[in-house]
């Protein structure tokens, strides 16, 4: 259990770091409770981030797949968009598990983000996302997303095999759970409304790459995902 905790209301921002110790996406969130071992906080749709994207200017899913994780990445500014999200991030577990709700605010299924966690620092949880993830819908059944993409990134060095079995392992886990309809897959939270009183969390300046400073003049805008 980690000695850093922090309180309902604060920002904190979670980040992806990659292997070679770069960061990459990082999301601002709005801690709702925290006990030093699990994190549960709120990401709304619209929320400014820090994305990225292919170094050659293309977004990720319009590359061949055999180009995604050879071709060097740039971060850039962004939105969270298309849904909102309560995350559940344990400081032990090789994955975040996210209840997505609709632009109305209505439950959708959860996202379960497969993950290397690499501790905390005062101001964000650190994780290396794990290209695999697994999808649970509302009736407890689930399957597996990105396999594809994960075998890629195992084929080029992006995760190493020793990494690859532990986060297959943590799916089949969490795939368990789901069957067994045991939390947090048993309608927990998933009536979930944010306190309307609290703004959406924004992003720390000192979190922003030196490109999407207000200094820079760049990164002004969001671009799409």
């Amino acid at each position: 259990m980690s000695d850093r905790r922090w309180r309902p209301g604060e920002t904190v921002v979670e980040r992806f770091h990659r292997p070679d110790g770069s960061i990459g996406q990082v999301h601002p969130l709005r801690v709702l409770e925290d006990d030093g071992r699990v994190l549960l906080a709120w990401l709304p749709a619209g929320t400014p981030i820090v994305g990225s994207r292919l170094a050659d200017g293309r977004l990720m899913r319009d590359a061949p797949l055999d180009q995604r994780f050879r071709i060097p990445r740039v971060p850039v500014a962004d939105s969270w968009h298309g849904a909102s999200t309560l995350r559940r991030i344990p400081e032990d577990e090789w994955s975040s598990v996210w209840w997505f709700f609709d632009l109305e605010g209505r439950f959708k299924n959860w996202y379960v983000n497969l993950e290397i966690p690499l501790g905390r620092t005062a101001a964000a949880v650190d994780r290396i996302d794990g290209v695999l993830d697994v999808v649970v819908e509302r009736d407890g059944s689930w399957r597996w997303d990105d396999e594809d993409e994960a075998e890629a990134a195992l084929e080029v060095g992006r995760l190493t095999l020793e990494q690859f079995d532990r986060l297959r392992a943590e799916g089949e886990r969490i795939g368990a759970l789901a069957e067994r309809g045991a939390y947090p897959f048993d309608g927990t939270d998933t009536d979930f409304r944010p306190d309307p009183g609290w703004p959406a969390p924004e992003l720390p300046a000192q979190f922003l790459p030196v490109e999407l400073s207000p200094r820079s003049g760049e990164g002004s805008a969001p671009a799409r995902r």
